[in-house]
């Protein structure tokens, strides 16, 4: 279908379906011919159609049909974009440019080759940015939440320093090894929790369903019910009355302290200073949070950000803020003139041994070959304490759920075997 020039100066008026930081761009779908004359068709996010068909000629295609790629009936087209997709990015520009690509065609074969709707049109505003003349820091910028501050950072000492390849390697290293870590420590919090949860919810269905069954066949025994079976049947009754009432007091629990964590900072510091006390977990959280600001502080301050500035940058990477507030505290006493290492042993969270190789890595001029080494290790004893953490969980959550719907089993046959030694 031909599109007539007043037709697009309209469509150019109206607003646009997706705009981010001042770059306006539409999602277009296109088909046409190329120069032997086979059918095409493809998606692709210009800022109106006329540049969409004069980005395709230029491609050596003749476009026929450009229109805005229709919106999905529910929902945003696509999914977020995750941080997995953000490091397969950073080693694709790397190995793109390593290789002699200029960045701007890199950004178009990265673009182009993406499925996620989100993350194609995100690059393809880079490279837009980046060919009206920004840096690729100042474009980036423009997306801070893909891009966060410590990306954003590596990114610009990489490009004064002329070794933008390089400075993307670590980063996508640096991404892939912290998703692996918080994997990690998903998987330690969320199967106990899981396995929890559906203990809850069965009890619940047998107190609602199958209790309610006995009561009645108790009621013709004509005698007292055993204290255990009572308790049980009382509860049921509570729970078919009130159920309204307990699942809104447990959904509102829930929504409550998902706000206060999000909203507070002071009730959020307390949710992570007392998980970092809970048995077994607290360490493996521990660990984890030493992990990240070794590995954290080793990439910047290895892409050349200067100490103070890396801090800064480490502080909200650690995952826990205890170990924030305590970063904040270290490099204010390195900002007056304190030697990293004895900054880190005021704050009384870091082990023997990682202060030992700070101050070795500090006095040998290889303070970031040190901290990688202290951020192996770390994610090694987390890796081992999670998989101990699940066959020690195992049997544990086994025995709790047996206790659960046993004891109710126990307590329901209780009458029955009362009878049965009466009579």
């Amino acid at each position: 279908m031909a599109v007539t020039g007043s037709a697009a100066r309209t469509a150019a008026k109206k607003p646009v379906a997706h705009q981010r930081a001042g770059v306006e761009l539409t999602p277009f779908v296109w088909q046409g011919t190329d120069k032997r004359g086979k059918k095409m068709k493809g998606e692709q996010s210009a800022k109106n159609a006329n540049l969409l068909r004069a980005e395709l000629r230029r491609q050596g295609i003749t476009p026929q049909v450009v229109k805005p790629k229709p919106k999905p009936l529910f929902g945003s087209a696509g999914k977020t974009i995750s941080a997995k997709e953000i490091a397969v990015f950073s080693r694709q520009l790397a190995t793109m440019i390593k290789s002699g690509v200029p960045i701007v065609q890199a950004l178009e074969i990265i673009g182009n080759g993406n499925k996620n709707p989100r993350m194609k049109t995100m690059v393809d505003s880079l490279r837009l940015d980046i060919e009206g003349g920004s840096s690729i820091f100042e474009a980036m910028s423009k997306h801070p939440v893909q891009f966060d501050e410590l990306y954003r950072n590596l990114v610009k000492a990489g490009e004064g320093a002329g070794v933008l390849e390089t400075v993307l390697e670590t980063i996508a290293t640096y991404k892939e090894n912290i998703e692996t870590l918080k994997g990690k420590i998903k998987k330690a919090l969320f199967y106990p929790a899981t396995v929890v949860a559906v203990a809850l919810i069965v009890s619940a269905i047998l107190l609602v369903f199958v209790v309610p069954q006995f009561e009645a066949v108790f009621q013709g025994f004509g005698a007292d019910l055993p204290a255990f079976t009572q308790m049980i049947v009382t509860a049921s009754d509570f729970l078919v009355a009130w159920w309204w009432l307990v699942l809104f007091i447990v959904v509102g629990t829930i929504f409550a302290l998902i706000f206060f964590f999000k909203r507070s900072p002071a009730f959020q510091h307390l949710c992570d200073r007392m998980i970092l006390k809970v048995p077994v977990i607290g360490q493996v959280m521990h660990n984890s949070s030493i992990a990240r600001f070794a590995r954290t502080l080793a990439t910047t301050f290895k892409a050349g950000v200067p100490l103070v500035e890396a801090l800064d940058i480490v502080a909200g990477a650690t995952g826990n803020t205890v170990y924030e507030k305590a970063t904040h505290e270290i490099k204010n006493d390195v900002a007056v003139g304190y030697q990293l290492n004895m900054s880190m042993k005021q704050v009384n969270l870091f082990p023997h041994m990682v202060i030992q190789m700070a101050a070795i890595g500090e006095e040998a001029g290889a303070l970031d070959t040190m901290l990688f080494k202290v951020a192996e290790f770390y994610e090694e004893e987390v890796n081992n304490a999670v998989d101990a953490l699940s066959s020690l969980l195992e049997p544990m959550i086994m025995i709790f759920i047996g206790g659960v719907v046993g004891s109710m089993v126990i307590g329901m046959y209780l009458p029955i075997f009362k009878l049965a030694a009466v009579v």
